[in-house]
This record gives C-alpha cells, sequence and structure tokens, in this order.
C-alpha cells in the first residue's frame, strides 16, 4: 500500500489530548450523519404531516447533498486561513441550529430550509474532519484514528437512525430532531473543550482542487465513487417505503431491520479498514458487487421478513466498506494534499447523495419502490466493471 504522507505535522501535546480530539470528531460526524439520514428512517411520517408523497419527501435527502457539494470546496477555500477547531466549533453550532429549526417546523418549506443548514454543516465539517486525524495523532496512528472517525457511518446508522425512528414512533418525529439538537449542542461543547487549536498550516485553494481533477486516478475515483454511492442512496432512502409496502412490515420490524444494516455497516467498515491495506481497487469493486447483488435481489426475495433481512446484512456490509474505500482512493492519491482529497470526497460523495436521492424519489412516486431497488442494483454492477477497465490504487497502474 503506498504511503500516505501527512502534509501537517503533529503539534507537541499529550497522546491522551490527540485521540480525545479524534474521537471529538468522530462524535461530531456521527451527529451529522445521523441528521442527514434520519429522514430516511422518519420519511412516511414527516410526508403525512406536510401531506407530501415519499419522492417528495425524499428532497430531505436531496437538498443537504447537494448544499454539502458545494459547501465543501467553497467554505474550505474561503475559511482556509481560520483555525480549523473554531470552524468545527461554528459547524456544529449551525447544525444544532438546523436539528432544533427542524423540530419546530409549520410549513414543509421550513423543514427544507432546516436542510439547507445540515448541508452546510456536512460539507465544510466532512472536509475538515475527515483528514484531520494526521494533525492530532503521531504518524504511525494515523491510520487507526481514521478508521475511529469514519467508524460515525455505520454507527449513524446502527444506533442514530434506528433510535431516531424508536423515538419518532413513540413521541413523534418532532421529538427525534429534538433529541439531536439537544446531542448536537453537547457535542459543540466537546469540541470546545477537547480539540486543541489547530492554526490553518496550509492552504486549500481552487488551485488545488482543479490540479487534483486532472489526475486520472482521481478522475476515477470520482466515478467509481459516483456509480456506488448513486446507487445506494438512489435504492436505500426509500428502503421503508419498500418494506412497509413490499415486506408488508410494521414499524416495529423496519426499526430492527435498520439496527441490522446498520450493524453490519460497522463490520463493514472495519473489515474495509483492514482490506484495503492489500487491495484498494478488489474491496472496492467487491463492495460495489454486493451492493449491486444485494439490491437487485430484494424485489425477488425482500418481499419475506427474513429474504429482507439477509439481503440488508449484505447491504450492510457492502456499503460500509464504501466511505473507507473512496476516502482511501483520494488520500492515497493525493498524498500530499489530504484537506484538499478530503473535499473531493465529501463533495463528489454528497452531490452524489443528491442524485440518487432525487432519482429514486422520481421513480418511486412513478412505478415502485421495489423498481428503485432494481435501478439501483443495476448501476451499482457497472462500479466493478469500470474499476477492472481502468485499474487504480494498489491494482494495474495508470498509464
Amino acid at each position: 500500500m503506498p504511503a500516505v504522507t501527512p502534509a501537517l505535522a503533529v503539534p507537541a501535546r499529550s497522546p491522551v489530548a490527540g485521540w480525545l480530539g479524534v474521537v471529538s470528531v468522530m462524535v461530531g460526524i456521527f451527529s451529522l450523519v445521523t441528521t442527514e439520514i434520519l429522514p430516511i428512517g422518519l420519511l412516511t411520517p414527516i410526508g403525512a404531516t406536510f401531506g407530501i408523497s415519499d419522492g417528495g419527501a425524499g428532497l430531505m435527502m436531496t437538498v443537504p447533498g447537494v448544499l454539502a457539494a458545494v459547501a465543501a470546496p467553497v467554505v474550505t477555500v474561503v475559511t482556509r486561513r481560520i483555525d480549523r477547531r473554531v470552524m468545527l466549533c461554528a459547524l456544529m453550532l449551525l447544525l444544532t441550529v438546523a436539528d432544533f429549526l427542524a423540530a419546530a417546523a409549520p410549513a414543509y418549506w421550513v423543514m427544507i430550509s432546516s436542510r439547507v443548514l445540515v448541508g452546510l454543516a456536512i460539507g465544510a465539517f466532512w472536509s475538515i474532519g475527515a483528514g484531520i486525524a494526521p494533525r492530532l495523532v503521531p504518524p504511525h496512528q494515523v491510520g487507526r484514528a481514521t478508521a475511529v472517525i469514519f467508524s460515525a457511518v455505520p454507527l449513524g446508522s446502527v444506533i442514530g437512525v434506528p433510535l431516531g425512528v424508536l423515538l419518532g414512533d413513540a413521541a413523534g418525529w418532532r421529538t427525534a430532531f429534538t433529541a439531536m439538537g439537544i446531542l448536537t449542542s453537547v457535542v459543540c461543547g466537546a469540541l470546545v473543550v477537547l480539540m486543541p487549536p489547530l492554526p490553518p498550516e496550509s492552504t486549500t485553494g481552487l488551485g488545488v482542487l482543479t490540479g487534483l481533477i486532472g489526475v486520472a486516478r482521481i478522475r476515477a475515483g470520482l466515478l467509481v465513487t459516483f456509480l456506488v454511492v448513486l446507487a445506494h442512496f438512489g435504492a436505500y432512502t426509500y428502503v421503508t417505503p419498500f418494506l412497509e409496502q413490499e415486506t408488508h412490515a410494521g414499524p416495529r420490524f423496519v426499526t430492527v431491520a435498520l439496527l441490522v444494516y446498520g450493524t453490519a455497516g460497522v463490520v463493514g467498515n472495519f473489515a474495509a479498514g483492514a482490506l484495503v491495506r492489500r487491495s484498494l481497487r478488489a474491496t472496492f469493486g467487491v463492495a460495489a458487487g454486493m451492493t449491486a447483488a444485494s439490491t437487485l435481489l430484494l424485489p425477488v426475495i425482500g418481499t419475506a421478513e427474513g429474504g429482507a433481512v439477509v439481503l440488508l446484512i449484505v447491504w450492510g456490509l457492502a456499503y460500509g466498506a464504501v466511505p473507507v474505500c473512496s476516502q482511501m482512493w483520494f488520500l492515497t492519491s493525493a498524498p500530499r494534499t489530504p484537506e484538499a482529497a478530503s473535499v473531493l470526497f465529501t463533495s463528489s460523495f454528497q452531490a452524489t447523495i443528491a442524485l440518487g436521492a432525487l432519482a429514486g424519489g422520481v421513480v418511486v412516486d412513478a412505478v415502485s419502490p421495489a423498481a428503485v431497488m432494481l435501478l439501483g442494483g443495476a448501476t451499482a454492477a457497472l462500479a466493478p466493471v469500470l474499476l477492472r477497465v481502468t485499474g487504480g490504487p494498489y491494482g494495474r497502474p495508470y498509464p
């Protein structure tokens, strides 16, 4: 595996202080991920409250994705001379405001406005936080610290969303967003106390970002990420309507199914962290193939609860590996500019989430939840083919 050379030196501090910083960033990303995908589990009751279709409710996923894709490069470049600790704290405060605004939303346009704030927070926080491990821990601990930070992604699915759905079922969906607002305010305080000062030591300008796009490995990574994430969020955004309409599942089963999916995602995350050291390209390809297989089979054997659970386990294992593979692809392709690589990772990821949720919503409203699963599976199946043709990190060299 090619070495990832940290561009930023680790300031002198105790190992415990550095790891406290890592954990605080991880919990911050957990809050971001949970807030972003919580509407997936609450799609039906939120839609019923505002009198909109499942596809229309899917805009709650599309809007933050679009804003995050724009915010990742724009906010990172504009604030490149501001202490990164200050930025992380400010962005978590913005997320707190967004959560409480969603909880109090009297109309759907207010809910969408809250999702605009979520998108701004996600894009900038991810761009700074995803590649921050080299500034907090010694070089030999960077890999472990990065895995800890990225564990927040599946943990948001395994803990955040199922608990939010349980709370929503028991006390209403607004209560779930209120709870998230309380959590994010606590995380904001933790970042203030635990994160060390992080003055900018290198800057991410537009020239650096455009230069990276000219790298063949980066372009391949962008395309593979686009296919897998488009397929995943085009389908997963509407997994609750699928389980309700095709599997004929009740709220309790949906909660358990999302919990099982998230647990598998945690396993997939850490498994990918180990496997990418041997072959990043093969790990990415297997994850894409498993995503394709599980979504294509859901309309076939996922109409029974047992079959749905098995396929959600496979899907969770697969998607848990995707963020790790994608981020490592960008970092190994641009080892001297980790923050710029994180910006491209975040922007491409979030833009594709938005497009996937939007496209899936159109298909769901026009056809059915089963159709969106088939379309997602067909899209994901293209990614292993592309990886085979183009090669990539730890695979066949580029020309």
